[in-house]
């Protein structure tokens, strides 16, 4: 009779491996690892604690996962990037806690000797995203079904990114953007901003994803202040370098500056600049 994956053989060093998943001998698994049936594990992998890796996914090249993970069927983690410039360097995914990767996501190792590809702790990647190589990704991050994450792409703490959608080469998305469904992401997206759109515009603030933020509480936290500054940068007839020079010169709190901040860096040389903003 066929033995159903939630039968493993012994364990190894505390995981539970099924009898018919292949784990490299050289490779890591820490206490409470468990390895499902038909699962490939390469030998430069480390999986910590808690970490649960579904039916018939594959983990390969120099790979560190971190604890509490949960990796649901087929997703494929560690490959080879999808870059015409990778000439076998053996670079290296580096994935933090908490995290989980639902079917069929794609994570692929980064291109250049040294570099990595990184997602952070706690984050959802839904069915079918596939994050690209030399990626970075930090901490709360809801990515929906069927987003492709170009190389290169940043993507900072609590966005959250509608399904069905392209991000471009060596965007950067803000802390707490959020993006609607089907939006063309070919420029970065501000903290704190929603955009939406073909091609994508910026439409405001993401005024809803702040108040569940709980930045309301925080004291030090001014939705007039950045509001004001969010219209002197976006709605204004300034040129936007005029009106970072006029911001930085006063008294900002920690998101309006956060704000100015990376919209210095978005305009700067070998950045694709921010999103334009929707005329109302």
């Amino acid at each position: 009779m066929e033995k159903n994956f939630f039968e493993f053989k012994s364990n190894i060093s505390g995981a539970k491996v099924h009898p018919n998943a292949y784990v490299d001998p050289r490779a890591v698994l820490h206490n409470d690892v468990i390895i499902s049936q038909g699962a490939v594990v390469g030998p430069d992998v480390t999986i910590g604690e808690g970490t649960e890796i579904g039916p018939n996914a594959v983990i390969t090249g120099r790979t560190q996962i971190g604890i509490n993970n949960k990796i649901f069927p087929n997703v494929f983690i560690g490959l080879e990037p999808q870059d015409l410039k990778y000439k076998g360097a053996s670079t290296e995914v580096i994935i933090g806690d908490n995290n989980t990767f639902r079917e069929c996501v794609t994570i692929n190792k980064a291109t250049d000797e040294g570099e990595k590809t990184i997602i952070g702790n706690n984050n959802l990647l839904m069915a079918y995203t596939h994050i690209g190589h030399n990626c970075e990704l930090g901490n709360r991050i809801v990515i929906s079904n069927s987003v492709q994450v170009a190389g290169h792409v940043s993507i900072e703490d609590k966005a959250i990114i509608g399904g069905c959608l392209g991000i471009h080469q060596f965007v950067h998305i803000g802390y707490l953007a959020m993006i609607g469904g089907m939006t063309r992401v070919d420029r970065d997206v501000p903290p704190f901003c929603l955009a939406e759109g073909h091609p994508g515009k910026l439409r405001g603030l993401n005024r809803i994803g702040i108040k569940r933020s709980g930045l309301m509480e925080n004291k030090d936290f001014d939705l007039k202040l950045l509001q004001s500054t969010w219209n002197l940068l976006f709605k204004s007839n300034n040129v936007m370098t005029d009106s970072l020079d006029t911001l930085t010169k006063g008294k900002l709190d920690f998101s309006s500056k956060k704000l100015c901040d990376f919209l210095k860096d978005s305009i700067s040389k070998g950045r694709r600049g921010p999103m334009p903003v929707v005329n109302l």
